[in-house]
């Protein structure tokens, strides 16, 4: 415990991120200062947004990880040490510590992680992501009673909450995701009406047949060849939320023709509400009635919440890459440090 091991940003990537883009390197652990907190990680969460932040220029809600500087994560952390007033040693905290064992803090933005019996899911489901979806949702995407709704990166953090949350309002859900397997868990274990592989070269086509009724809702995280085989099924006044595009996210240049004049027009003529948010924005007005009815939700089973353990820091490199290739189901977490 004497010993800070940190994953730091060694270059920037050029398309899909590789291990060599990160630099594993030991520091002496630091001490508090007056109104400081010593932290421990426990859990950090992998997530793609931290794919833009690796770029030179961020995407402007937050700033790009200089190079040599350690990579950025929300964590679930122990207080080892306190000088803070209203912190004391053993409090688990959901604080921002990044791909590291331990960090300072001088107490701005933590959270108290609460009384769970897996701490990590104040990462996933009853955190951040979980988060995501539930403003997404229902403050955008507003689906009523009967609508179709559909849904990107079916299985993973987002999505899965987003597909339920659908379903406890009365829509009909369709997810989108990367493989019978995931395809088969969306509907088995989350409830999904219907669930399409995003692989399949019949996409669209299948989609048009699982919506016959076309589409109300679209949750877009992705972009690709998802939202092309979607954006013909928009109904009239559809909604479209937008946290995120991954598919691009490792592009080199624009993919493809230029789609913007004719996605335009179907904006205009069929009414569509699409607008893009920052969940950080929420925080402040609708992250209580969030955390109050998503613990609601797990505790009668309406909701499951799917995570994907990686075990030590050293590996959240791989795992991250993994991420953007869509290899794991559900919420992706690294267990760092036992309590």
């Amino acid at each position: 415990m004497t010993i800070n091991r940190k994953i730091v940003l060694a270059a920037r990537p050029r398309g899909l991120p590789q291990t060599s883009d990160f630099r594993l390197e030991q520091a002496p652990l630091p001490a508090p200062g007056p109104g400081e907190l010593l932290l421990r990680t426990e859990w950090l969460s992998l997530d793609p947004y931290m794919r833009n932040l690796m770029e030179e220029v961020g995407p402007g809600y937050a700033d790009p990880v200089a190079l040599g500087a350690v990579m950025v994560g929300g964590t679930v952390s122990r207080v080892l040490q306190s000088r803070h007033a209203q912190y004391k040693e053993g409090d688990l905290v959901v604080a921002g510590a990044g791909w590291q064992d331990y960090a300072l803090s001088d107490g701005s933005g933590l959270l108290p992680a609460g009384d769970l019996a897996q701490p990590s899911l104040a990462l996933g489901g009853l955190g951040m992501p979980g988060f995501t979806a539930y403003v997404g949702l229902l403050d955008i995407g507003a689906p009523r009673t009967g609508e179709t709704v559909v849904v990107g990166a079916a299985t993973g953090a987002v999505g899965a909450v987003v597909g339920q949350i659908a379903r406890l309002k009365g829509a009909r859900v369709v997810g989108i995701a990367g493989g019978p397997d995931k395809c088969r868990y969306a509907v088995e274990q989350l409830g999904f009406d219907a669930c399409l592989d995003h692989r399949d070269p019949q996409l669209a086509d299948k989609l048009a047949a699982a919506c016959p009724d076309g589409i109300d809702v679209y949750f877009e995280s992705v972009g690709g060849a998802v939202f092309d085989a979607v954006h013909p099924l928009l109904n009239l006044n559809a909604r479209v939320p937008v946290c995120g595009f991954i598919a691009h996210y490792n592009d080199k240049a624009a993919p493809g023709p230029d789609r913007l004049p004719g996605w335009m027009a179907t904006v205009l003529s069929r009414r569509i509400r699409m607008q893009g948010f920052i969940i950080l924005d929420h925080y402040a007005t609708r992250f209580d009635a969030f955390r109050r009815d998503m613990a609601a939700w797990v505790a009668d089973g309406s909701i499951r919440l799917p995570e994907d353990v990686v075990p030590g820091l050293e590996n959240a490199p791989q795992a991250f890459i993994g991420l953007l290739q869509g290899k794991n189901l559900g919420k992706l977490v690294v267990r760092v440090n036992a309590p």
